[in-house]
């Protein structure tokens, strides 16, 4: 019986979502516009508790808001730890170490002049802002340690203890090794260190911070900024370089209801669809996470919230903070430009259909594309080179105009585009495109093992209802753009495609993250079909209060999969045979 459950859980999913989308009315007939689209008192209420809510979900939880913050750099420099003699017998060390790539020489003396090897770390790249269990040859009652970086290492701190776990007392001739020791933990967990590419992107923000020429070079700089302003407001903490990343991922709750509203009308369609982005797995565990992607999917959202009120009624104003969104988005990720191509095809369809109505004459299309050059081309490429300040302030050439610093940047894309184009590896929980499309592959991020027999672990994937739903919309909208020429399911299919397209042709590595953009059409697909219901039913608020349940209940169900909730094993939080939780 057991052996059906990964079956049936899937398969009901699936009938759930085929009842779902049977109350559907004719499409040839159903009506498509209707309902107020200004925001007003309950619209606000409504975003002010789905937002809320969220908030308190994804800031609990998301890391520890205090490390050691105060690091020595230890490149070829010999610091000494004196053990104290009344602390107990120490039997192994922990390290906190800070940025850089190296290694340390871990060395034992009692009277000052021979010293014995107790042990030797090699820092790697993967091995940054993480506490280390080191082992060491010989058990201690006292005498002094001596610990050598070699390389460019930075060390955050150091804690002697005994076989049960008791921190022995240190003093060092440099303090900030010692200085912190009532932070130190039982065992390294994603809730004091890094993991996946935080040791990327967490590291970097800090060296930006600090004018170090950064490590992670691949991206534009501007996200990794983005990641400091938290660190500057929570310090160098899991917290601290988590949260500019979780409060994007509120934000965004807003103002895809504001989005939705502007799109639908009404109120069941637009709640119901920031409900699908709040309970998304996807959108809840790649926020929480110190990496550049919610920045790009972040503007991207707001570029296209400022595209649709062009589009829709002709705001100026609203087509230039578009084109500044681009630009802050490009600055974050090159992802953002596969969005701004998306923009290129809805400000075209708007030039075509304003000519053809006569409401855009010769004169008035000029003006249009000299504005577009000015904010979708010369701001993007101030905001994008402004970016590179802190690179800039760690090579000393702060003038974002002078020929160093427009060469550095160039020097930076043509790194970019070789690395991102040559890039060959493998990793055992890379997918394409098409296994995003049915949540295939999901990508783990995190797993440890207890001793109790239970097991933390966490990924990213799309909430099924959200994946499996969506694509099933995205064919009623297809109909619905095509055969009822409805603008607004045109609007959303040219979203999604502009973020899933380019993808296909990729051969590099990739994963299921790189869907991400993808699952904010996805929501608003599946809203265009409440709306729909809304429209031509009378029972069509009660749908999309329905579907918003179901994703709420598959939420909490996968809940442990997505918080690193300890746990044991089961199959119901494995409907795949692929996905690894």
């Amino acid at each position: 019986m057991t052996r059906l459950v990964p079956f049936f859980l899937p398969s009901a999913c699936f009938l759930l979502l085929t009842v779902f989308f049977l109350q559907l009315p004719p499409l040839g007939s159903c009506a498509l516009s209707g309902g107020s689209r200004r925001l007003d008192r309950l619209d606000a209420l409504l975003m002010a508790v789905l937002t809320l809510a969220y908030a308190v979900c994804a800031f609990t939880g998301l890391g520890n808001t205090a490390s050691p913050e105060t690091f020595t750099d230890m490149q070829e420099k010999t610091a000494e730890l004196t053990l104290d003699l009344d602390g107990g017998t120490v039997t192994h060390l922990k390290l906190y170490t800070g940025v850089g790539i190296g290694s340390y020489d871990i060395r034992y003396t009692t009277d000052g002049t021979d010293d014995y090897e107790l042990a030797s770390f090699e820092q790697g790249h993967a091995e940054v802002l993480k506490w280390h269990d080191v082992d060491i040859a010989y058990w201690l009652t006292g005498g002094t340690i001596r610990i050598r970086g070699r390389g460019n290492v930075w060390l955050g701190e150091v804690a002697a203890l005994t076989g049960d776990g008791q921190i022995v007392a240190l003093t060092s001739d440099d303090a900030a090794l010692c200085d912190e020791q009532d932070l130190v933990p039982e065992e390294q967990s994603f809730m004091n260190s890094t993991y996946f590419d935080e040791i990327y992107h967490a590291r970097t923000a800090w060296e930006q911070l600090h004018r170090i020429p950064a490590y992670e070079i691949t991206h534009p700089p501007l996200g990794k900024t983005i990641i400091g302003l938290g660190i500057r407001l929570f310090g160098m903490t899991p917290f601290g370089w988590r949260f500019s990343g979780t409060l994007c991922g509120v934000l965004m709750l807003p103002l895809l209801y504001i989005l939705a509203k502007k799109l639908f009308g009404g109120r069941s369609a637009p709640a119901a669809c920031t409900a699908l982005m709040a309970t998304d797995f996807m959108h809840f565990v790649q926020t929480r996470i110190s990496t550049i992607d919610v920045y790009a999917v972040f503007f991207i959202l707001l570029m296209y919230l400022f595209m649709y009120l062009f589009v829709s009624e002709g705001k100026l104003r609203a087509l230039a903070l578009s084109g500044v969104s681009f630009g802050l988005g490009a600055a974050c990720k090159w992802t953002c430009f596969y969005a701004g191509a998306g923009l290129g095809v809805l400000w075209a369809i708007w030039a075509i259909e304003s000519a053809k109505s006569g409401a855009l004459g010769w004169r008035g299309f000029l003006k249009n594309c000299g504005f577009c050059v000015v904010f979708f081309l010369l701001v993007p490429a101030l905001i994008y080179d402004l970016a590179y300040l802190p690179y800039g302030l760690a090579a000393g050439s702060p003038n974002p105009f002078s020929a160093d610093y427009i060469r550095m940047v160039l020097k930076n894309q043509e790194y970019m585009f070789s690395y991102h184009s040559a890039l060959v590896a493998t990793h055992p929980y890379s997918s394409r495109w098409y296994q995003w499309l049915l949540d295939i592959r999901p990508i783990l991020y995190y797993l440890k093992y207890l001793p109790d027999g239970r097991h933390v672990s966490f990924g990213a994937w799309v909430n099924p209802v959200l994946c499996w739903g969506g694509l099933i919309a995205l064919f009623v909208l297809g109909y619905l753009a095509v055969a009822r020429r409805d603008k607004v399911s045109r609007f959303i299919l040219i979203g999604y495609l502009a973020q899933l397209l380019p993808w296909i042709p990729v051969t590099r590595l990739t994963f299921a993250y790189h869907y991400f953009p993808c699952t904010v059409f996805l929501a608003l697909a599946l809203g265009r079909c409440c709306s729909v219901m809304r429209l031509s039913s009378a029972k069509g608020r009660i749908w999309s209060l329905w579907l918003a349940v179901f994703s709420l209940s598959v939420f909490i169900l996968f809940y442990p999969s997505l918080a690193g909730t300890p746990v044991y094993r089961g199959i119901l939080r494995s409907w795949l045979p692929t996905w690894p939780f």
